[in-house]
């Protein structure tokens, strides 16, 4: 499902139980220097990434102070992230001139310990090539490094290396608990492109060999992926990003189903193994 760009005036854009993706949890917030936004999510390990801006945040008297470096766009530093256990009270506080702020959530039932990702608990993979379409670089904010401290949520930033070309692609789908094969995980993305008005194709094929949907993605759009072979590209000439969330049902590991007509395309792409192993 496409979620076109809007305002979502600081409500969820994914809330909780969502009938398509009830794994997953997503809400954009955007606030000026002092303001502040409170949540609270229960059933729902969340992770509060800035795309842009700086915050200070509090969950249940815990702070973590100066969360996020970038000014211009998700291009212009790392990512940065913070962990919030299940249902916690969370405060976030502006203090750059404005911020928009991600928050990441799947479903999940313990609580554990808040924790900040800065610098190297950043996990960072590149793989594909220019000469296969599939170049692409991916910055695990909660991923591999921090799989003991987790429930089932992973997150991370992917980004197109060079203008245009593909990603997920060999096609892969991961809408069926059946290890060792594969493993259920809903998953949300949100797209930005460089520059802004960029835009690009998700494509969602539910049956191999069969015909599918393509949705129109642009800068701001939110695609949601409840089952389903789901590659995506952006037009020559422009840089795409998305943030993505995934929520396990049984696990937090990822195993992805490559869809048979494409998964011998698993050898023609450099370092996709290698990736294909952090997500974990």
């Amino acid at each position: 499902m496409h979620i076109a760009p809007h305002d979502n005036h600081n409500k969820p854009i994914v809330d909780v139980d969502n009938p398509l993706v009830p794994l997953n949890y997503f809400n954009i917030v955007k606030l000026r220097k002092g303001d502040a936004f409170e949540y609270c999510v229960p059933g729902y390990e969340t992770c509060i990434v800035p795309a842009t801006g700086t915050v200070d945040v509090e969950i249940e008297g815990v702070r973590f102070d100066a969360l996020g470096n970038r000014t211009v766009d998700v291009w212009d530093g790392e990512p940065e992230g913070v962990y919030v256990p299940v249902g916690a009270r969370v405060t976030i506080v502006c203090t750059s001139d404005e911020t928009e702020t991600f928050i990441a959530g799947a479903k999940y039932d313990k609580v554990l310990e808040p924790f900040d990702v800065r610098g190297d608990g950043i996990d960072r993979v590149q793989y594909g090539s220019d000469d296969t379409k599939t170049h692409r670089k991916i910055k695990h904010i909660l991923g591999a490094n921090h799989h003991d401290k987790v429930g089932r949520l992973l997150v991370s930033e992917l980004f197109t290396v060079g203008q245009g070309g593909w990603s997920g692609f060999p096609s892969h789908k991961h809408d069926t608990d059946r290890l060792p094969v594969e493993t259920r995980h809903d998953e949300t993305y949100n797209f930005r492109f460089r520059p802004n008005y960029g835009s690009g194709v998700q494509m969602l094929q539910r049956e191999d060999n069969k015909p599918g949907d393509a949705y129109h993605i642009m800068d701001g759009s939110t695609i949601c992926l409840d089952k389903g072979y789901h590659p995506c590209a952006a037009l020559p000439g422009y840089e795409m990003y998305y943030f993505t969330i995934l929520g396990g049902l049984s696990q937090r590991s990822l195993v992805q189903y490559f869809q048979p007509t494409h998964a011998a395309q698993l050898e023609t792409i450099p370092g996709i193994k290698d990736m294909i192993a952090k997500f974990k």
